[in-house]
Parts: structure tokens; sequence; C-alpha cells
């Protein structure tokens, strides 16, 4: 990938087009963006550059890789020796490191680069399991570093989300980021540096990517799935930065059904506990257990994001909302009957929850608790 192929972001790609010329890039860089953002896009672009045999310049300035030397187009390819790539995966018959997923990674990434971690496990047929980095994959890294690089300048180890890795695999890291093999760049891209050690960002240089602009994704989405104007803008705004979700709300009417499912879901959840219909709660408990993991994290994740929207409408900071016409009217009308304090109460309860699904809890206790919480708290 090529920085011109990134829309916008003109700032960042200076910034590390710079670093290189001046030959002050650090040997581990920290791509920080929120989900949908140009962070996995920018890592590839500058792994690209720093190996290109014919840097294109425009008198003193650096302006991006050739696109055409040997190295660009392994690279363009995700197949340069000297590229080296980690990401989570599921434990599968398939086998649970990196190495037996990466053909299916180079054609899911280079169907386009902004995407998230449900789509990808959801690519690798990964229905029921979580994600993660493990203790194996962390010893293929070491291996893989001991080796000179084969042709280009740089060895080159990309980590996509490296906050899913264990504690064994980030302790490995770290081992490595303290005594690097020369000539060795680490590009870590991560969505939530929180969950990473401290020590591990002590030792790499954060390079803050931002979320696009309204005015971005619209291009992007004119450019790429051709579509009009008014379409462009109004999925822009839904989106809010999110790139990942313009595409899926753009892709087809498949991905549009599965949004408003969501919704309806969540819904019809609290309505539920609002009538206190505790027969109804149970089945949704057992509804809510049949769903994948991903399926069930983004459920709670969505309900956490709407729960978010409540308290700005009841604040008067409705113009800051993004909504279809079906979840504004849903805010505005369960707005009513909650208080700030019974918000703030259900966000508590809706992150404990992810927390343990995160730890594999029963899904179908974790529901029927929250239900029932949720229950007494609205009535």
């Amino acid at each position: 990938m090529q920085f011109s192929e990134i829309i916008g972001h003109t700032e960042t790609k200076e910034l590390l087009l710079r670093a290189v010329q001046t030959n002050h890039l650090a040997h581990a860089l920290l791509f920080d963006g929120p989900t949908g953002s140009a962070n996995l896009a920018l890592a590839l672009a500058l792994a690209q550059y720093v190996n290109c045999e014919d840097k294109q310049h425009a008198g003193e300035f650096a302006l991006d890789s050739c696109g055409r030397c040997a190295s660009c187009i392994k690279m363009q390819k995700l197949v340069h020796p000297d590229l080296h790539m980690v990401f989570p995966v599921a434990n599968l018959a398939k086998g649970k490191t990196s190495e037996a997923y990466l053909t299916s990674w180079r054609k899911f990434v280079l169907d386009q680069p902004y995407r998230t971690l449900s789509e990808w496990l959801e690519t690798t047929g990964a229905d029921n399991k979580q994600g993660n980095i493990s203790a194996e994959e962390a010893r293929n890294i070491l291996q893989k570093l001991s080796l000179k690089s084969y042709e280009g300048a740089y060895k080159i180890m990309l980590i996509w989300l490296p906050e899913l890795m264990n504690v064994t695999s980030a302790n490995a890291l770290l081992k490595v980021l303290e005594e690097p093999p020369a000539q060795t760049l680490f590009l870590l891209v991560t969505n939530q540096p929180d969950k990473l050690l401290i020590t591990i960002l002590s030792r790499t240089q954060r390079v803050a990517v931002r979320a696009f602009t309204d005015e971005e994704v619209a291009t992007y989405l004119r450019q790429h799935l051709n579509l009009d104007e008014t379409t462009a803008r109004r999925t822009a705004y839904l989106a809010d930065g999110n790139l990942a979700m313009a595409l899926g709300l753009s892709r087809s009417e498949s991905d549009q059904s599965a949004t408003t499912d969501r919704h309806t879901w969540f819904a019809d959840w609290m309505r539920t506990c609002y009538r206190q219909d505790l027969i109804t709660l149970v089945k949704q408990a057992d509804q809510f257990d049949g769903f994948s993991k991903e399926k069930q994290k983004g459920l709670l994740e969505y309900s956490i994001r709407i729960y978010r929207d409540l308290f700005l409408w009841q604040q008067g900071a409705g113009a800051l909302l993004r909504l279809p016409d079906d979840e504004m009217a849903f805010v505005k009308n369960f707005s009513k009957i909650l208080t700030i304090n019974h918000i703030e109460r259900i966000v508590q309860d809706l992150n404990e929850a992810a927390y343990h699904l995160e730890r594999n809890a029963r899904a179908k206790m974790i529901m029927l608790d929250m239900s029932l919480t949720f229950s007494r708290l609205i009535r």
C-alpha cells in the first residue's frame, strides 16, 4: 500500500516520511487509532516505503514508495519475505498461530485495510470463538526475528491488535522490544492502547491516528463504491469517522438489515425490562446465549453506545448524536423514564458484563442477571 492510497491524514504521513528521511525512525511504532481508522493502512504504507528501492522525492521532500520495484510489488501482495505479520486468531483445528491463516489474512486485508476484529473472525469461521495472540505466537515472533533480513533494509514485524496478547506473549514481546535485533522495525496497530502493558507502551513511539472526517469517508465511498453524493454523505454522517462501519452500512442490504436487527433486539430487550415480563426476559437470555461470542460482545457495545447517546440527549447535547431515525426515536422516548443515576448504573453493569463475557462466563447467566437488575432500576 502507498501513502497516496490513503485519504487524508497528510500530517501523519509527513511525520512518518520525515522520520525515515532524517534517520529518526523509532524501532517500535504504535499506530494508535479508533476502530475503522487508517492505523493499519498507514502501518502497511510505512512498511512498503522503508524497503522501497526507488523512493519518490520532490526535491528534498520524501513523497512515497515507487510502487514498481520488486520490493514494492511483493509488499503490495503482502508476500515480502521480510514482512512478518501477527494477528489474533481463534483456537480452531486449522491452528492457533497467524502462520496457519496467512492466505486468508492477505485476502482479507488486500480487499480493504479498514477492518474490524469481528469481520476477521467471521472470515475464518470462528463463529463462537474469541481471537487472541497466544504464547506459541510469541515464540514464533522470536524465531522469525532471529533471522537476518532476506532482501530489504528492514525486517518488519507488524502486529495487528496487540492488546489481544495474553500475559505470556505480551511479556515475550516486551523482552524483544527491550533488546531489538538490528534493522528490525516493529509496527503495532491498536484500537485500545489502555489494554497494553504499560512497559510495552513505554518502549514504543506512539503515532496518533485520528478518525476519518465525514468528508473523507464520503469521498472514499464515492470513489470505491460509486455511491451518489447524498447517500455517501448520509452514510458518512452515521458512521462518525469509522470507515469500517461506513463500508458495512453501504456494502449490501443484508448488512443494513443486520444493523436494524441489532437495534430491534436492544429495543425489545429494554421494553421487556420496563414491562417486567420475566418469562420473556428468560427467553431473551436463552436467545442471547445462542449468539456467537462476537455478536454477544457487539450487542453489549451497541447497548453502551445507545446509553451514551441517551445521556447526551438528556444533557441537551442532541446535536452531537448521529443516529438513524428509529434509534433517535428510541433515545428521545426512553430518556423520559431514566435518570442520570440510572444510566450510570446501567452502563457500569454493561461494562462488567462485557468483562465477564470476555472471560468466558456463561452468557445466559450474565444476560439474565442484567435484565433483572435493569427491570428493577427502570421501574
